[in-house]
């Protein structure tokens, strides 16, 4: 995992979607069927099946109100959490679109960044542009622990549960990436080193938790980290052309991909 990526002609696309008219801004595969959401600035969801190769536009759409910043379905894969441009998370019912709003809000008044589902729904957790992180119930949609100020007064961009359910990481435009404790709002560890003030970026841990790993866009690099100690183990280069704007790492390998400006996917392995 901690190699540099390999340097290649080119993996070949195997699907094309054309549907959104406005930039699309997270994606999520449903949890057991070949189906890709989309949340784009053009307030919409789209569903794509990838099991049809002649498919190129969407099947179904749900229209929201806002700008979706962030999609994420629950692990049944029948209810879709959206963070928007409105301060509280859109829960749709995959079946009959039905939107709900929680009640208790928490005096939540920014847009949200990020909404993410523990990995058995019982909780999720949004990260908003006022720096503040919210953990709700995954049934009641209540607000059960407010961390207001997370990342102090800037936007906490990312933020996901570890398989226990017991931690949640996140990081900011604070150039912060911190380990919580769910069960108390406790800050646990922090993981320095990476310089992140201008751009969305995300930490997410590698498929075993033994890693965090998250971007520098000052340095052009991906900068990794012993999560139980919060030693920084290495700083790749990103080999982008500009500064890597995402990462995602694969739940079950251990490999990773990065993205940039210059329109570039780049696979590590």
């Amino acid at each position: 995992m901690l190699g540099d990526s390999k340097e290649s002609s080119g993996r070949p696309v195997v699907r094309t979607f054309y549907d959104h008219v406005q930039p699309i801004n997270d994606l999520d595969f449903h949890p057991i069927s070949p189906i890709l959401i989309s949340g784009a600035k053009d307030n919409t969801i789209k569903f794509f099946d990838f099991s049809k190769t002649a498919a190129r536009k969407a099947f179904r759409v749900i229209q929201d109100t806002h700008n979706v910043r962030s999609v994420c379905f629950h692990p049944c894969g029948d209810y879709i959490l959206a963070g928007t441009d409105h301060p509280v998370a859109h829960l749709y019912d995959v079946n009959t679109f039905t939107c709900f709003l929680s009640a208790n809000p928490q005096d939540s008044s920014a847009a949200i960044n990020q909404v993410r589902y523990s990995g058995t729904g019982s909780m999720y957790v949004t990260a908003s542009k006022d720096g503040s992180l919210r953990i709700w119930d995954g049934v009641s949609a209540e607000c059960v622990r407010p961390i207001i100020g997370a990342h102090g007064s800037v936007e906490a961009t990312s933020a996901i549960f570890t398989k226990d359910e017991r931690y949640i990481l996140s990081s900011g435009k604070d150039s912060c990436i911190k380990l919580w404790e769910v069960g108390t709002g406790r800050l646990v560890k922090q993981y320095p080193g990476a310089v992140n003030t201008q751009f969305r970026c995300q930490a997410v841990f590698n498929e075993t938790e033994e890693f965090v790993l998250s971007t520098d866009e000052q340095n052009n690099e991906v900068v990794v980290w012993d999560a139980l100690t919060s030693e920084r183990v290495a700083r790749l280069p990103s080999g982008h052309t500009g500064a890597p704007r995402w990462l995602e790492h694969s739940p079950v390998e251990p490999v990773f991909v990065t993205c940039g400006n210059d329109r570039s996917v780049r696979f590590w392995k």
